[in-house]
């Protein structure tokens, strides 16, 4: 034990619970329906405000307010205490006790986060201790004295690539770049060469510029996405020509790849073709790239639903 101790206490970072964090805290834990509920919604909330402020000090940038942790209908039915990494993803900072060893990580949480860091509350609530992350919870617990180093924090976001959050548009909240159909590709839009075959008026659709540096090879990548229950997702890509040609580039390929880059489907392009696109469902959780490449160059966009 007296190893272990050693370790956190090189890895440990003190931050001090400001006022505000313990005001909010309250607010959120007011609504709560039982004791233990309101212990935990406190709990969540001064833990996610603790890597809020440090992260703010490293200088990364991050969107308090827009996680689920923030959301009073989520943390009424969820344990969350998630913090959004901007344009990154969600940092899920769990709250521990002091003396505990392990910390374990909820079912509802075990996906659709990019890590996990764990933060000691003391019994006064005046200091949040953050002892370490975790890229993953495959088990469903951490245990403390196995915590990757804080100091390796900055680097590891720094290389996360940046993944586009599909379940962020069906709250209408999108990444830089990406554009209504109707901006980027005008009246073309309207053309029936162009048409989605989507299942339902629920249906989300956004467009993004994808191109190379060469003259008149650039396209459009358009995303329409489609609830078909609670955890999954209808989606589809379209490539479609833009820059006043009438054709996509004969041999451009559209390519759907796993978290691995293996390839699982593709479509390409023949002369005079107006359009090609890809239909695939997805759950919650799922990640996955899509590729766009013509000869030589290729360019990837990454997604997490």
């Amino acid at each position: 034990m007296i190893h272990n101790a050693n370790m956190l206490a090189d890895w440990s970072i003190p931050m001090p619970i400001t006022q505000s964090a313990l005001e909010i805290a309250q607010q959120f834990a007011d609504y709560q329906p039982t004791k233990q509920k309101t212990e935990q919604v406190y709990l969540n909330t001064l833990a996610v405000c603790a890597v809020n402020n440090y992260l703010r000090i490293l200088g990364i940038p991050t969107d308090l307010t827009t996680g689920d942790s923030w959301n009073s209908v989520v943390r009424l039915g969820e344990n969350v205490a998630d913090l959004r990494v901007t344009g990154l993803g969600r940092l899920e900072c769990r709250p521990i006790k002091p003396g505990d060893l392990t910390c374990p990580i909820p079912q509802e949480v075990r996906f659709n986060r990019i890590g996990y860091v764990v933060v000691e509350i003391d019994q006064d609530h005046t200091e949040a201790t953050l002892l370490g992350f975790s890229p993953t919870s495959e088990t469903g617990e951490l245990v403390i004295h196995q915590l990757r180093s804080l100091q390796d924090l900055p680097a590891y976001l720094a290389q996360f690539q940046p993944m586009t959050q599909l379940t962020q548009w069906l709250e209408h909240i999108f990444e830089a770049g990406w554009q209504s159909v109707e901006t980027l590709l005008g009246n073309q839009g309207a053309q029936p060469a162009f048409a989605f075959r989507t299942k339902s008026d629920q249906s989300i659709r956004r467009c993004k510029q994808i191109e190379w540096g060469k003259p008149n090879q650039g396209v459009a990548l358009v995303v329409a996405l489609t609830p078909e229950s609670e955890t999954t997702l209808n989606v589809l890509l379209q490539l479609n020509p833009i820059n006043g040609q009438n054709y996509l580039p004969p041999n451009l390929q559209l390519l759907l790849l796993d978290e691995e880059q293996e390839m699982l489907i593709n479509a390409q392009a023949r002369n005079q073709d107006q359009s090609i696109q890809l239909d695939f469902s997805c759950e919650v959780g799922d990640r996955f790239s899509v590729k766009v490449a013509l000869d030589n160059a290729s360019v990837i966009e990454e997604f997490v639903i």
